[in-house]
């Protein structure tokens, strides 16, 4: 079933960690399995953030020699941050299997990602000028706490309630999912793709990379690929509608935009509240109301309706 959230601020900023958790926790019921988070600030000066696990969280029950590799996994990816030219300006060890990193690196972010990714055991969540990618296992606010989400402050965010149907409950296969070489996206998906191994494998000929075998990881991919070779997002999530095949609700965020696409049969849930400095969306209106209790109208979007909002 799962549930999807997203919400956009005009021109401010507001503590959307907050409003995400609220949002997400009213839609507990639809996804217990695990909960994700993509929100986006600004760490300053043109400064990157990675967000990597480097484990999931039931490789912690093997006791100490898991440990011993986590500890080989930092020492790794250190190194070859170092050996990139980057400048780790902060990092962190939120949890025992999951980092933060603030850096500085003027080289080829896509070739330092991918030279990452080759050390065992290691994913890269995130890695942009604003986007900050947090999931795990548990509902919102237990993943909320663990990650110190409660005082984020930001324009805009997404966020994902998962109930597994077709992959395992771990965090690789939480959402909401991001890739690169386009460094800011990240997308949150309800429905199902039935194209997607042939979409897939269309990606992975353009060289493109995927750390899952989650259908809806294809769409971070799809709108990455689109975004990288200069297609506007409202004509990536256009394009979608005709190419992608089955029923779908999704949202894209990238630094500055949020973007939402139904498919043709409108068939996943969508409920939408728009004013002057605000935009929230979600698969119930619970969700939107957990964070504006006052009366408001809202409306569901039609089929194959495509709308992106600036912050």
């Amino acid at each position: 079933m799962c549930g999807i959230a997203g919400l956009i601020h005009k021109g401010r900023r507001a503590n959307v960690g907050a409003e995400m958790t609220s949002m997400l926790q009213a839609l507990k019921h639809r996804g217990p399995d695990s909960t994700g988070y993509a929100v986006y600030g600004d760490p300053g000066g043109g400064e990157y953030v990675m967000r990597l696990k480097i484990a999931e969280a039931e490789d912690m029950e093997l006791g100490r020699s898991i440990h011993d590799r986590l500890e080989e996994r930092i020492e790794a990816v250190d190194a070859i941050l170092a050996s990139h030219g980057a400048e780790v300006k902060v990092k962190e060890r939120v949890r025992p299997y999951a980092l933060r990193y603030v850096l500085n690196h003027d080289g080829d972010t896509g070739d330092m990602a991918g030279h990452i990714e080759e050390t065992e055991g290691v994913e890269i969540l995130s890695l942009g000028n604003g986007l900050e990618l947090i999931k795990d296992l548990g509902d919102a606010g237990s993943v909320a706490e663990a990650y110190g989400l409660g005082g984020f402050e930001g324009t805009h965010g997404i966020g994902h309630t998962r109930m597994a149907t077709e992959s395992d409950v771990d965090i690789k296969s939480a959402h909401p999912y991001w890739a690169f070489p386009y460094n800011d996206v990240s997308v949150v998906h309800n429905g199902q793709i039935t194209n997607y191994w042939i979409m897939r494998r269309e990606m992975e000929r353009k060289g493109h990379r995927f750390m899952s075998d989650c259908d809806s990881e294809l769409l971070a991919v799809y709108t990455a690929h689109h975004l990288a070779n200069g297609v506007q997002l409202e004509e990536s999530l256009r394009r979608s509608i005709d190419e992608i095949d089955g029923v779908f609700t999704y949202l894209v965020c990238t630094r500055d935009q949020l973007g939402m696409a139904k498919d043709t049969m409108a068939a996943k849930p969508l409920v939408l509240y728009e004013s002057d400095d605000l935009i929230a969306m979600a698969s119930e209106e619970v969700a939107i109301r957990a964070i504006i209790p006052e009366e408001i109208d809202t409306h569901d979007p039609y089929d194959e309706e495509v709308r992106v909002w600036q912050a």
